[in-house]
């Protein structure tokens, strides 16, 4: 198949081109919006990331153009008219397990980063500032931890921070088995966000999950919780959680994802002026770090990713059922 690959980097070429063995993939750097999807004309598939816009303007050209099959090569589809799509006979696959390891792994690193000011700690020996003002932090062993959403990422999670010695609580409709068996304790929504000094966002983006954490459940935090997103930018009210910032309810926050990432992430801006007022006052707090959507970038995910991704077009191409397939619910 010709498949359309937007959004690419040189890593994403590096991983495809490794793992294809018969299709013909053409590169295009932008992200695919509607300006751009005129350049997958006559590409019967379309490979898409999370920042792409597949919204029902941007899908009308496609399918007019010949477009038969949407290739995520994520596992949100939260971007993706999925009630268009199906309206415009357009088969949509993801990948919907690369590396959970991956983000749970990064999840835990912002929170050591921001718990001892490793950030600080850095460069402050760099400049020959040997100080310890300004660096105390807290024991992990027994600090109650919640965790909202115990799917594959959010167990891996919890995995980990049980190794630390934490006491897991969790919030989820569906309770995943082997959380239990690890001892995590499911509650609601309010008790967890005001019982856990460490708060973890692990659901995905639904109509339910957005702005889950806003100014009414802000208010049920204990002063100084540290808040941690490597879902997606979405489950945050970025402006309640700054307010919540100025007033000390949250103490810290560790974000990988954005609600408006799509303009700043993936891209070098070093050389400009960001616009985005709420991303600059972020930058601005001294207890805010933010990584730029990096929690999946390993070596193993991106194989991955890679492999799930040609084997999704592949099982398409060959008339297969795809057991990847997104379907409208």
């Amino acid at each position: 198949m010709k498949v359309a690959v937007f959004s690419s980097k040189a890593y994403d070429q590096q991983f495809l081109n490794a793992a294809n063995t018969d299709h013909d993939l053409v590169f295009f750097e932008p992200r695919l919006t509607l300006v751009t999807a005129p350049l997958a004309k006559d590409f019967e598939a379309v490979c898409a990331f999370i920042n792409d816009q597949l919204d029902a303007e941007t899908l009308e050209i496609l399918a007019s153009q010949g477009t038969k099959l949407l290739a995520l090569r994520s596992a949100g589809f939260n971007n993706v008219d999925l009630a268009k799509a199906a309206e415009l006979g357009l088969t949509v696959v993801r990948v919907p397990a690369y590396s959970p390891y991956s983000v749970a792994e990064h999840a835990v690193g912002l929170i050591l980063m921001l718990n001892r000011k490793l950030y600080r700690a850095y460069n402050r020996v760099r400049d020959d500032n040997f100080s310890l003002e300004g660096l105390l932090g807290f024991d992990l062993h027994d600090c109650p931890v919640g965790i909202v959403g115990t799917g594959k990422i959010g167990q891996c999670f919890a995995q980990i921070m049980k190794g630390f010695g934490c006491r897991l609580l969790a919030y989820d409709p569906y309770p995943n088995p082997a959380c239990l068996e690890l001892g995590v304790t499911y509650m609601d929504l309010t008790d967890l966000l005001s019982q856990s000094n460490i708060i973890s966002l692990h659901c995905p983006l639904t109509p339910e999950t957005h702005h889950i954490i806003n100014a009414t459940t802000l208010a049920a935090f204990q002063p100084g919780t540290m808040l941690i997103n490597t879902s997606r930018g979405g489950l945050i009210d970025t402006p309640a959680v700054i307010d919540g910032i100025k007033s000390g309810q949250v103490g810290y926050l560790g974000i990988d994802v954005y609600e408006q990432e799509e303009h700043l992430f993936f891209e070098d801006l070093s050389d400009t002026v960001i616009q985005d007022d709420d991303f600059q006052r972020l930058q601005s707090f001294p207890n805010v770090l933010i990584t730029a959507h990096q929690a999946f970038f390993t070596h193993n995910a991106l194989e991955n990713i890679a492999t799930t991704t040609i084997n999704n077009i592949t099982d398409f191409a060959e008339g297969r059922p795809c057991m990847n397939q997104v379907k409208l619910t």
